[in-house]
């Protein structure tokens, strides 16, 4: 039933959006998918070497069998983070989208701050890279830029519910400053700390405390009487993450499939996380304003 409201919802979705938005971002992710292809094939070989190890390279947590000569030492976990990557990029394509229109002034925050939908694009893309550098090499500073990145799309999240409680613009001199600024800077500024500061913090408090922070505003979004969400997306972000959290155990429990397998149980964590992201964007992009009092603050 999940699966088919989601299927749904997406497809909706699909044919609202132009044409461009699609053929962007699938033609992108193909074109890179292609080159990443060719650049492991013309090397070849183990590129790691002289990388500080990670811990996960002579004792794998996850399941799937490590080459550890290879450019790509684990399979499935390396080129599944491409689905961020595609999240990414459509989120990059519907904010430029949004930037070129005029929109209606019973729009939500995020469609009328095209900046925070480039800025979770961007995220996501980081995610994905930084995610499968680490799987790919399975090296430390991979192991820390991997984790770093999963906390980015989840802060532009967080100044997203910041952004729609407070002014659009703050006057200095009287000329009107926009908010999105220093959101975007508060984003940079976080992520640089968390990744800085990676080692000294454990990385399950600073998720279930991000999560739990969007949570707390999409149940608080349910007594607005000045905007409508549809929390449907809402709850299929989470059923998104639920499944992939099932997922990831039984992967490290080593229950889930064979090492050789190219469906791995984290593997399938990234692609349901990637999709769980996807979802709740999709909330905030289904935001309609009661009011005709509109927010946006150019960019």
């Amino acid at each position: 039933m999940i699966y088919k409201t989601l299927m749904f919802r997406f497809y909706a979705g699909w044919h609202q959006w132009p044409l461009w938005v699609h053929v962007f971002s699938w033609g992108t992710l193909i074109c890179l998918t292609v080159a990443l292809v060719g650049i492991t094939n013309v090397v070849g070989h183990n590129v790691w070497n002289g990388w500080r190890e990670s811990s996960g390279l002579r004792h794998p947590t996850y399941t799937e069998q490590v080459f550890i000569e290879n450019v790509i030492r684990t399979r499935a976990n390396t080129w599944s983070n491409l689905a961020y990557i595609l999240v990414g990029l459509y989120s990059l394509a519907l904010g430029w989208h949004d930037l070129k229109q005029s929109p209606s002034n019973r729009s939500g925050y995020l469609i009328q701050t095209p900046a925070l939908s480039l800025t979770f694009g961007v995220a996501c893309c980081y995610l994905g890279i930084g995610s499968g550098l680490f799987h790919a090499s399975l090296t430390r500073v991979g192991q820390q830029i991997d984790v770093a990145a999963m906390y980015t799309p989840l802060l532009t999240l967080c100044v997203v519910n910041i952004g729609r409680e407070i002014p659009a613009a703050w006057h200095v001199r009287l000329r009107p400053f926009p908010i999105w600024i220093l959101l975007i800077a508060l984003v940079a500024a976080a992520s640089w700390l968390l990744f800085v500061y990676k080692w000294s913090m454990s990385s399950l408090i600073v998720l279930s405390s991000l999560i739990a922070v969007i949570g707390v505003s999409l149940i608080a979004d349910q007594f607005q009487t000045l905007r409508r969400l549809d929390l449907r997306w809402g709850a299929m972000s989470l059923a998104m993450l639920v499944a992939a959290v099932a997922c990831r155990e039984l992967d490290i429990a080593k229950r889930f499939s064979h090492p050789t397998a190219w469906i791995q149980g984290h593997a399938m964590w990234h692609v349901l996380t990637s999709l769980s992201l996807a979802c709740i964007y999709c909330y905030y992009r289904s935001e309609i304003n009661s009011s005709s009092k509109g927010i946006s603050d150019g960019l």
